[in-house]
């Protein structure tokens, strides 16, 4: 289907670009005519196969071949998944970015670490302040999520009423008081939704979402019964757990270190901007640490997913300068095992235990409780907005089809109900919602100060070394004396001690002479060609005698 014209508003895309079908890399456009709003660049942390990899970003390309269109950046929140692309798209694209207080305070502490800080256009907003964007006028609803300042939005389009959930759960009791505005959600849904995008993280869980204050009931009887010191991990940015353990600490008489520099940063934020109180005298400095008694005192760190640079992985290999574990010490892991990271808390487990600390962790105590909504919560928002449309966003793909039969049960016509992926371009217009033909989408990958340049062959090459090690081949010959003057031999790494396999090699030296005198009878030669020809009959050997797959590397030199 082709665009109509581009001064037209009589159609609205809804193109999504990341973060359905996966966690992470969440990036949307709303577009009309001559406009493109981006909602959210989050990144994503590397899965197991992508070795090497420091964080994977959205492609952009759909919006840099539309750069002239793009007007503005809106955020949710400040959680990576949802801001962490933010610094490289405002490299290909410089743009006006709106977000709340302490989203755009996180965010600025990353531009600073890019040099994109002093010419970044960052503009705050607020809940219930509208915010008109060309012929897009957005209200941003106050939501209840694992960090604060969370927000959802209703947008006013050509084509209707919009209405985006962001990440959201809804705690009646929640530790700022400022409870998730379910009113305005209501209000829109009263005056017309056309279409409702919402968080479908925990579309597969039952029930209602645990509110905050339950963990903090739970941190409060651990740490009243501890004797001495007490360690907590937790999410950085997840601002409502640090103010409980703040409280706790108030209450029986402990102070307080934050540790870790991501801890540091979002809490000197946090406490800036408001939304963290620490009572004078509370919060010590690491020098405080030897001075006081380890009863008295809560070391609050970074580490909760057992990163292996983390302040609780380095305590845990007795690697921290400053904080040493003492027989006694309670360590408590307050956030959940994200899949993937398991082995690596595991082994910082076992290594606390191993020096004498006792160490609570998820499935021993509720210590930890999602922020996004439950299957009831859902359900509960579907009710309010009675769309006409309904889109499931944030999730892998079986919570995205969960999600869609959610709606289903709660009334939402078949019809009405639109399972989108990464690539799928909504279109809203007089005749109502249709799929346009898929756009480009993918993952780039950011590998130290690589952007982009590690591509999948990379990462392939990368596994068949992990898997089966390298075998370099080398030799040098003289064509036209047709004789080898250096060589052959192998050099292997990763693939067998040569003392254990000499026989197998002293083979695989004898197949590669043979391979090399023959070429050299040859009245022409093609050096390409014999190269190819050790690697296939290299690879054929390994096989069959270690059932192995070596990436073999042959090197002829001709003189």
């Amino acid at each position: 289907m082709t665009p109509e014209s581009a001064n037209s508003h009589s159609w609205v895309d809804l193109t999504f670009l990341g973060g359905l079908g996966e966690i992470g890399l969440n990036l949307m456009t709303l577009e009309t005519g001559d406009y493109l709003v981006v909602v959210d660049a989050g990144l994503m942390f590397p899965e197991d196969q992508m070795l090497g990899i420091d964080i994977v970003i959205p492609d952009f390309s759909y919006l840099k071949e539309r750069r002239d269109k793009v007007a503005a950046l809106v955020l949710t929140h400040g959680h990576e998944d949802h801001i962490g692309a933010v610094p490289f798209l405002l490299k290909e694209i410089p743009l006006p970015v709106y977000g709340t207080p302490l989203t755009l305070a996180l965010l600025r502490e990353k531009l600073r670490e890019h040099g994109l800080l002093t010419d970044a256009d960052l503009r705050e907003i607020s809940p219930g302040t509208p915010l008109a964007l060309g012929p897009f006028e957005f209200e941003f609803i106050r939501v209840c999520h694992s960090i604060v300042d969370g927000v959802g939005f209703v947008v006013r389009t050509p084509q209707g009423l919009m209405v985006h959930s962001g990440d959201f759960k809804i705690d009646q009791t929640p530790i700022s008081g400022g409870a998730m505005d379910l009113n305005r959600f209501a209000h829109y849904g009263e005056a017309g939704v056309l279409v409702l995008m919402s968080d479908s993280t925990n579309a597969e869980r039952p029930g209602y979402t645990l509110s905050e204050r339950e963990i903090g009931l739970t941190l409060e009887g651990l740490i009243r019964e501890a004797a001495g010191r007490v360690i907590v991990t937790a999410f950085a940015s997840h601002i409502h757990r640090l103010q409980q353990i703040v409280n706790i600490a108030a209450k029986f008489g402990r102070q307080v270190l934050f540790n870790g520099k991501s801890m540091v940063v979002n809490t000197r934020l946090a406490k800036e901007l408001g939304y963290l109180d620490i009572p004078s005298g509370l919060e010590i400095t690491v020098g405080d640490l030897e001075r006081l008694d380890p009863s008295r005192t809560i070391i609050v760190t970074t580490g909760s997913q057992g990163e292996p640079l983390s302040a609780l992985a380095r305590i845990a290999m007795e690697a921290h300068k400053q904080v040493h574990i003492q027989a006694g010490d309670l360590v408590i892991l307050s956030s959940k095992f994200i899949p993937g990271n398991e082995r690596a808390i595991t082994t910082v487990i076992n290594n606390l235990c191993r020096l004498g600390a006792e160490v609570v962790y998820q499935g021993l105590a509720d210590i930890h409780v999602s922020g996004h909504a439950s299957q009831e919560e859902l359900k509960l928002l579907l009710n309010l907005t009675r769309p006409r449309y309904f889109i499931p966003i944030h999730g892998e793909m079986r919570h995205l089809i969960k999600h869609t039969r959610l709606a289903r049960a709660m009334g939402v016509a078949a019809g009405g109900i639109l399972l989108a992926t990464d690539g799928a371009q909504v279109r809203f217009d007089s005749r109502g919602a249709t799929f346009m033909d898929r756009v480009d989408t993918g993952r780039v990958f950011v590998d130290g100060k690589g952007v982009g340049d590690v591509s999948r062959i990379v990462l392939r090459d990368r596994r068949h070394l992990a898997a089966d090690g390298l075998v370099i081949a080398y030799a040098a010959v003289d064509p036209s004396a047709g004789k080898i003057v250096t060589g052959p031999d192998l050099i292997t790494r990763g693939f067998t001690l040569e003392e254990e396999q000499a026989p197998l090699l002293d083979q695989a030296r004898k197949i590669f002479r043979e391979i090399l005198l023959k070429a050299l009878t040859e009245p022409t030669q093609d050096w390409l060609e014999v190269q190819t020809q050790v690697s296939k009959a290299l690879r054929k050997l390994f096989f069959k005698l270690l059932e192995r797959r070596p990436m073999i590397l042959p090197l002829i030199l001709t003189l």
